[in-house]
């Protein structure tokens, strides 16, 4: 899948699953979860060992079609290559690394850096960055969507951290082109409820439906 064609499916479906997954099979039970519930992302952090072995059992089983496969956590451009060459199709980071996003442009890879403020979102877009994570969260609320959008209305960002159902339309209606949601989507997969994180999934795609008067 072409890298803006990518882009635009995460933009259009309006969440990314982010996965801490300890083995393969958690993280297929936790994806076909989501599939069901019509996210269009996934998101394996590299805070779990061995993660790029997750990532190439993942792109083994699911297409382009069916999920798009990113790696998340990923602090360094030597860990952002490892995460491409396990079948990683986008990289998310905590922070904005130059050498990163340079990977990452080099092979055409969408890359989402981690900003905090208007100096940083100006850097990352700077150097590349295709959307800007917005993180932590929690600590500003979709208040920060607006108020980066404020000197720099072009700026596509995607909170992750504090992001939940009753929440998601604020982070949309603030200006949000996407949002990254961990525990607040799989917390189902601690209780092997898995269907959890399928009607979860669907309240989040409803709610942000519905914050975008589709």
């Amino acid at each position: 899948m072409d890298k803006e064609q990518l882009l635009n499916k995460i933009q259009e479906c309006g969440i990314v699953a982010v996965i801490r997954a300890d083995s393969p099979d958690k993280a297929q039970r936790i994806t076909d979860a989501c599939i069901e519930g019509g996210v269009a992302a996934i998101e394996l952090t590299f805070t779990v060992p061995g993660a790029h072995r997750v990532i190439e059992a993942l792109a083994q089983k699911y297409t382009n079609e069916q999920i798009i496969l990113g790696a998340g956590t990923v602090l360094d451009a030597e860990t952002a290559r490892i995460a491409m060459l396990s079948g990683a199709n986008y990289i998310v980071s905590p922070y904005f690394d130059a050498n990163t996003v340079k990977m990452c442009n080099r092979y055409r890879v969408a890359v989402m850096p981690g900003v905090m403020s208007v100096k940083e979102a100006v850097t990352a877009m700077e150097a590349g960055s295709d959307i800007l994570k917005v993180f932590p969260g929690e600590l500003f609320g979709p208040a920060i969507i607006k108020a980066i959008k404020a000197p720099l209305p072009h700026a596509k960002m995607m909170p992750t951290g504090g992001v939940d159902v009753n929440n998601v339309k604020e982070w949309i209606k603030a200006g949000a082109v996407a949002v990254g949601v961990g525990s607040a989507l799989t917390k189902g997969s601690e209780s092997g409820d898995y269907k959890e994180i399928t009607r979860t999934a669907q309240e989040f795609i409803k709610n942000i439906k519905e914050a975008r008067n589709i």
